[in-house]
């Protein structure tokens, strides 16, 4: 005799929206919480000396740590313009499925924007920008 699970599985349901952008705002949570490690090793070397700073300023300055510090500021812009929806969620605003599709819209915009805007003023040299 099969055994049915208890609860509704995964195929049951379709991918939407909000289950991407629930994803992701997790997803970008873990990525910030590994990017702190990274962070807390920057400041060890800080306070180890100018030997230790200047090996870990070399190893981030690499091209390809460029992308992951890059990719590291779009979830922290994500993740916050998540967490700013989440709030609003958590005080009884925005669940009837129109409101929930407008804030998901304009929460990726924003994104887009703001994480644009940031990454042309910290990786962008100075000489092109003006």
């Amino acid at each position: 005799m099969p055994v049915r699970p208890l609860s509704p599985h995964a195929t049951v349901y379709r991918l939407g929206y909000t289950m991407v952008l629930s994803f992701l705002h997790r997803l970008s949570g873990v990525a910030l919480a590994a990017g702190l490690l990274l962070l807390a090793c920057w400041l060890m070397a800080a306070a180890s000396g100018p030997a230790a700073y200047a090996r870990v300023t070399a190893f981030l300055g690499h091209g390809l740590f460029q992308v992951v510090l890059g990719g590291w500021l779009v979830a922290f812009v994500f993740h916050f313009g998540a967490g700013i929806r989440h709030l609003c969620w958590d005080a009884g605003y925005g669940f009837e499925r129109p409101q929930a599709r407008r804030s998901a819209r304009v929460l990726v915009v924003a994104v887009v924007l703001v994480a644009a805007l940031l990454l042309y003023l910290f990786f962008c040299p100075a000489g092109v920008r003006s």
